[in-house]
């Protein structure tokens, strides 16, 4: 399984990368492989491309504001969260995300 996602908080520093640490975290104890894409104080970090999108079987953002390219996610199965919810409720982003894929 292929799950892009975007990680992003107003100042864009430690929830951010913190955020984006945790999806990595939890792609790799469920064997799914993740790209993160970052949007903080730097900009945009790892973007995600079309053809991530096209592949991806669903997207997880986790974002405190409003993100660049939201609409590139469309017609992706997505969960949106709070950027915290990676970081302290990795097991409920799981079970979420997954409901999510094979109910849509």
């Amino acid at each position: 399984m292929f799950i892009v996602c975007v990680a992003a908080c107003p100042t864009g520093i430690a929830h951010t990368y913190m955020a984006a640490e945790a999806l990595e975290v939890l792609g790799k104890e469920h064997n799914w492989e993740v790209k993160v894409e970052t949007q903080g104080s730097t900009g945009i970090d790892n973007e995600i491309t079309l053809e991530d999108i096209e592949r991806a079987d669903g997207a997880i953002i986790a974002a405190e504001i409003a993100i660049d390219g939201m609409e590139r996610f469309e017609k992706l199965k997505t969960l949106e969260c709070s950027v915290a919810d990676p970081i302290k409720q990795s097991a409920a982003v799981y079970e979420t995300m997954i409901h999510i894929i094979n109910n849509k």
